[in-house]
């Protein structure tokens, strides 16, 4: 016989409203930032490769490296975070490739323009299942989906300001301090996250526990819904880089992501 599901009291509701008030417009905010410096190589694409002199085929590799390092980096990001803590490589991530997307500033060859490409995706590697899995430790399994949806708003969000402000940036920027147009959309779209990996620091924890802005009755309360839903930290298994590539389901989620990312970049 079935258990009847556990209903969500008022406590519950305003526990939860608090932890999306807290969490949800920032990571949203670093969703859209992150978006921003991966498909802002597309809004350079035109005046960067006359004035470096790169061809489709050049960029071509370059776009296509992003991915490599996407790739490569995507498992093993996520198994550190697991170890050393959402906020430190959460804030690792954001910084390194907002200082690796605004280097894109000194492309001068080929080989510079693939070393970037690829270490940008290196660095950007982790960010989405890492918040993934970040939020499973704030919210049982019933409220994820919507949860996750909140989030995902950041693409059509980024699609949105994309455009009007890389193209903004491109015209009303150029010639500035001798840098053309998409130099200053590479280094005016990659500060901001760098600082944001450091505001991450101080505004996202590991966890409820190290939660000071939740009271030890919200802790409490919110510990226990995510044991009864089967969720959180507690009874966690580790498992090893090997176990995550013979497991199925990662190839196929990497399967989904991969076509995700190849039309969105």
């Amino acid at each position: 016989m079935m258990q009847p599901a556990i209903q969500p009291t008022s406590s519950e509701h305003a526990l939860f409203s608090k932890i999306s008030r807290r969490l949800l417009p920032f990571l949203l905010l670093l969703f859209v930032v992150a978006y921003l410096d991966r498909v802002n190589i597309g809004f350079a694409r035109l005046q960067m490769n006359a004035d470096l002199g790169f061809g489709d085929t050049v960029y071509g590799i370059g776009a296509g490296l992003f991915f490599i390092g996407y790739f490569l980096f995507e498992v093993p990001s996520n198994l550190i975070l697991h170890r050393v803590g959402a906020r430190r490589w959460i804030a690792r991530i954001i910084a390194l490739w907002g200082l690796i997307s605004a280097a894109m500033v000194w492309v001068k060859t080929p080989q510079s323009f693939y070393a970037l490409r690829f270490l940008l995706g290196l660095g950007e590697a982790g960010f989405f299942p890492g918040i993934i899995y970040y939020l499973t430790q704030w919210y049982p399994a019933a409220r994820r989906a919507q949860t996750v949806a909140w989030f995902l708003i950041g693409v059509p969000i980024a699609g949105l300001l994309g455009g009007p402000i890389s193209g903004w940036l491109m015209a009303g920027m150029d010639g500035v301090l001798e840098l053309r147009g998409w130099q200053w959309l590479f280094v005016l779209e990659g500060l901001p996250a760098v600082l944001l990996g450091l505001l991450c620091l101080w505004w996202l924890d590991d966890g409820p526990a190290t939660a000071n802005w939740l009271t030890p009755e919200e802790k409490s309360m919110l510990a226990a819904r995510l044991r009864d839903a089967g969720t959180g930290a507690t009874g966690t298994v580790l498992h090893t880089f090997a176990d995550a590539l013979a497991a199925p389901r990662v190839w196929g989620l990497a399967h989904t992501i991969t076509h995700n990312l190849s039309i969105t970049a």
